[in-house]
């Protein structure tokens, strides 16, 4: 799917072609080929992901601009796929935001996500996140806006006043960023079924997504039943990541108890699989087309 195809997906002006889009979280190139491969139309780069698996550390405001642009940069290289990319706050102010609209869209970014939270940002699911003032976040929504290079870029406007200001402050920032130019909107950690029904039917007319952490504050409906309420996209952002880190956990505490991988083989993915997911035999049929005259 090219992002001019994501764009009409999920802005389409008859019900029946909006078919809602499962967006799972990758924050390196493996895993982005892991989801390709598995049909995904569209992957979103996490940037929990990205601080968790890049630099071991948690979602607390320390990636920066450059870290992302450069995870961006290297899963666009391996996959043909829409990206939706993680701009935490837009990375200072509204002139800040316009450049990493500009950074990450450069980078292969289809759809740039900004949030409402003040610097540094936490995890939309941690306790103790604050809120900057809405008229700042519509500056950024506005820069963004002006920044993007390809129409069929989109912004994606995320809030989390929920968790600060509750509910329906929450819904009136959502309806504030639609107004102020944003594609796609974006309430974060909504803790009740009411609340998740509600909040597509009250800023009408753009896609929402909803983020569905294992373990997190959002009730996990499966997707069927989002597409039902009218959310556009459901996000899964770490759910490779919180299964690779259970995986590690358990495969090399086995292998330091028992001193070999005997039982544990079954959670490992064999060789020929390793490679089929890093393209080896397309690599070395490259290898030969390019070298095979050598020989003679």
């Amino acid at each position: 799917m090219t992002r001019h195809e994501f764009k009409l997906r999920l802005t389409a002006p008859n019900a029946a072609d909006k078919r809602t889009v499962l967006l799972p979280g990758v924050a390196n190139p493996l895993a982005a080929r892991v989801a390709q491969d598995l049909g995904y139309e569209a992957l979103y780069v996490t940037g929990a992901g990205v601080a968790n698996t890049e630099l071991g550390l948690p979602d607390i405001g320390i990636l920066g601009l450059s870290d992302m642009a450069q995870a961006v940069e290297r899963i666009a290289a391996v996959v043909d796929v829409p990206l939706v990319v993680d701009a935490d706050t837009g990375y200072g102010n509204s002139v800040s935001c316009y450049h990493a609209v500009r950074r990450l869209e450069a980078a292969g970014a289809a759809v740039i996500q900004i949030e409402d939270q003040v610097f540094p940002k936490r995890c939309g699911h941690f306790e103790g996140k604050d809120v900057a003032p809405a008229a700042e976040m519509i500056g950024k929504i506005k820069a963004a806006v002006d920044a993007r290079r390809d129409q069929n870029t989109l912004i994606m406007a995320r809030t989390d006043a929920k968790a600060v200001e509750g509910y329906e402050a929450a819904i009136e920032r959502a309806a504030r960023y639609a107004e102020a130019g944003a594609d796609i909107l974006f309430v974060e950690a909504l803790t009740t079924e009411a609340e998740l029904r509600d909040a597509p039917c009250r800023n009408p007319g753009l896609p929402h997504l909803v983020n569905v952490v294992h373990g997190g504050k959002t009730p996990p409906f499966p997707a069927s039943e989002f597409e039902a309420m009218g959310y556009g996209l459901v996000l899964y952002a770490n759910a490779a990541l919180q299964a690779s880190v259970l995986a590690m956990q358990q495969v090399l505490g086995a292998l330091k108890d028992d001193g070999s991988l005997q039982n544990v083989g079954d959670r490992l993915a064999d060789f020929v699989q390793r490679q089929k997911v890093v393209r080896t035999a397309e690599w070395d049929a490259m290898r030969l087309h390019y070298e095979g005259d050598m020989k003679s």
